[in-house]
């Protein structure tokens, strides 16, 4: 049964039967199966992490950036007061 969508529990199952018939030809292309889906799932948890992580660095960043303008409007406002009062 192999295919390219396999559980890795399928494949453990495989592995299970081998052994209960005491067929062990197929247990090492098993074992780098099952070690094949682990890495790609251990690389899939890291992936959803770090995209957890640049989520909330971007609502971070989106903060800092509304603060940035609000300070910009009150240096501007400061120039445009300082200005109206020197030339009268």
């Amino acid at each position: 049964m192999y295919g390219l969508n396999r559980y890795v529990c399928d494949v453990l199952e495989e592995m299970r039967t081998s052994v209960k018939t005491l067929n062990f030809a197929m247990i090492p292309s098993l074992i780098e199966e099952v070690q094949t889906m682990a890495n790609r799932m251990e690389m899939a948890l890291e992936d959803m992490k770090d995209l957890k992580g640049l989520k909330d660095e971007i609502v971070d960043k989106k903060e800092e950036l509304e603060t940035l303008k609000d300070e910009i409007k009150k240096i501007e406002k400061k120039k445009k007061k300082k200005k109206q009062t020197g030339k009268n």
